[in-house]
């Protein structure tokens, strides 16, 4: 086979596992029009279209899909190989994308930044700051960090960071003039500050749980964030009542300006986990990062 044939099957592997022109282009380091050019060039060669094309979507088809199952193990071991070949240089290099919501990154990454690159100063770190669930694999992202609620069998993870706990909050003046609510279902009556998570339609539940006893609760109110911080100025305001992580809302709390409440139904629970995806071989880059973050000892909140 010669270069640019065994080239051109590695693009077209890219678009077929991304289902698009442009990720694949920013993967490869190349543009989306030569990308497209490549893909029509080898489409003509074979005789046989490979890729559905719309103006929203990039989709293999029959004979593409078939092309796609017997050409990913071959180059999966081909990038194992020259992967392998790197590590024999025993030094670190190279980028590890990383995909974190952003009170992880605050609180357990970015302190050790410093640390980290003084320990591996060949390494790139390519941090995207993500609060939904998106896919890391799908994504083209290394390894990921998100709550231990969120993961499944498919990934291989470990804790990071002390277990967290939520806690339901209003100024001292909301309070004064709503009343506290003594049970969860009250908040229903009251007006909160919704969250609406990155990649969801619909509006976060307040969780809560009292010995064997949970409650999931839709509550209303005159405002919507996507990022929780945001919550914390206007439930000073007196806008409402406002839910987040109790080590983030403490300083307001011991300053007198937060009061919580319901906390016999906040129960700590797992905190963020970091996980990559089963894979035979663990990159020199990827692996440094692992270890890293697998010997640093958080302290509890």
């Amino acid at each position: 086979m010669r270069g640019s044939e065994f080239a051109e099957l590695q693009i077209f592997a890219a678009v077929a596992r991304m289902r698009s022109f442009v990720r694949a282009a920013d993967e490869l380091g190349m543009s989306p029009s030569s990308v497209s050019q490549v893909l029509r060039e080898l489409e003509a060669r074979v005789g046989l279209r490979l890729l559905n094309r719309t103006t929203r979507s990039v989709s293999p088809t029959d004979a593409g899909l078939r092309l796609l199952e017997r050409l990913q193990p071959l180059l999966g071991e081909f990038d194992n190989l020259l992967t392998e070949l790197d590590d024999l240089r025993c030094t670190p290099t190279g980028t590890v994308r990383i995909r974190i919501p952003r009170v992880a990154y605050v609180d357990l990454v970015e302190p050790l930044l410093g640390s980290f690159h003084a320990s591996y100063p060949n390494v790139v770190l390519d941090v995207t700051i993500d609060d939904g669930l998106s896919d890391l694999i799908a994504e083209g992202f290394d390894i990921g960090i998100r709550l231990g609620e969120f993961l499944d069998d498919s990934v291989v993870a470990f804790p990071l960071g002390p277990s967290l706990r939520q806690v339901p909050v209003a100024s001292p003046a909301y309070l004064a003039a709503h009343g506290t609510p003594s049970h969860p279902r009250e908040l229903q009556t009251h007006h909160c500050i919704n969250w609406r998570q990155h990649g969801k339609t619909g509006l976060y539940e307040w969780e809560f749980a009292r010995g064997e006893e949970k409650l999931s609760i839709a509550v209303k109110g005159p405002l919507i964030v996507d990022d929780r911080s945001l919550s914390v100025s206007a439930a000073m305001q007196g806008v409402g009542i406002t839910m987040w992580a109790e080590h983030r809302l403490r300083p307001y709390i011991d300053s007198g300006v937060l009061t919580p409440f319901l906390e016999e139904w906040c129960p700590s629970f797992p905190g963020f986990f970091a996980y990559v995806h089963n894979q035979r071989h663990m990159p020199l880059a990827l692996r440094a990062i692992v270890d890293f973050l697998k010997g640093v000892e958080f302290e509890a909140d």
